[in-house]
């Protein structure tokens, strides 16, 4: 693992695809990790062409740390974005108002994978609780991936502090907060790698674009902390455990007073990923 693969991605948390299908439009090759096993056959057959051609890889299981051992369980929310191997997780998920039921899987070792398939150039991480497990992988990584990003932290400042450290210990210097609510109604002109320029409509529940395909402008480590120290001043009002939260559907109209009188757009708070780039 001497070298970055630059014609690789990494989407963990594959779901139904939503991400995979603007890598493999950008022209990257794709190894997606999906622990839902209805989810996993359904990628298999949506990208079966890209399956046979060997642009995708689909590993199906949970990626865990090898303390659990072969395998472990796993809850599969009625909100299938939901699904998480974290119990604490999924019993706040139930504090939400979700449901969710317990199965087993496979156990995926992530230091596995990159020996098998390489140091990507971008790695995406949107699995429910568990993406530290890649943040702390990566401390085995000789080279690492030119772009990153994750869910970042939405209860807890401090916890979301040390995210941000952990990349900037790894050596990334750039970084973006990038608002999560609206991306299945964005599109646009994206950049391939091979230096085409293609229109591309992104979908609900995808992770958005990546690097340079992102229009807001990087950041450092201080801008982007206080980016989101003043994100955290709205997930105090509006968030899911705020004042505003245990009045129901009531929170609209301060909702839409706030958007009227600021101009904020997007969800309020939404929810936010972390991307960092050497």
């Amino acid at each position: 693992m001497s070298a970055v693969i630059p014609d690789l991605v990494y989407d963990i948390g594959l779901h139904r695809g939503e991400d995979t299908d603007y890598y493999l439009t950008k022209g990257y090759r794709v190894v997606g990790f999906e622990a839902n096993p209805r989810l996993a056959g359904e990628c298999r057959t949506r990208f079966r062409d890209a399956i046979q051609s060997e642009r995708l890889i689909v590993v199906e299981g949970a990626i865990a740390p090898s303390e659990v051992g072969d395998s472990l369980d796993f809850y599969v929310d009625e909100n299938s974005v939901w699904g998480t191997a974290n119990k604490d997780w999924a019993d706040k998920n139930k504090l939400m108002g979700s449901s969710n039921k317990r199965i087993t899987v496979k156990r995926v070792d992530i230091t596995d994978a990159y020996k098998a398939y390489g140091v990507p150039d971008f790695i995406k991480v949107d699995i429910e609780g568990q993406d530290k497990i890649i943040l702390e992988s990566m401390r085995s990584l000789d080279v690492l991936p030119r772009y990153f990003s994750m869910e970042a932290e939405k209860d807890d400042f401090s916890r979301l502090e040390m995210e941000i450290d952990s990349l900037r210990n790894f050596g990334y210097v750039k970084f973006r907060a990038v608002q999560q609510a609206n991306n299945g109604r964005q599109s646009g002109s994206i950049k391939t790698i091979d230096g085409r320029t293609v229109h591309y409509a992104f979908q609900d529940h995808s992770s958005g674009a990546f690097g340079e395909d992102l229009l807001s402008p990087w950041m450092s480590y201080e801008e982007v902390l206080k980016k989101y120290r003043d994100i955290f001043q709205l997930y105090r009002i509006f968030g899911d455990y705020s004042v505003l939260s245990k009045i129901g559907p009531f929170a609209k109209i301060p909702k839409f007073a706030f958007k009227l009188l600021t101009g904020y757009r997007g969800g309020l708070p939404g929810w936010y990923d972390t991307h960092a780039s050497m």
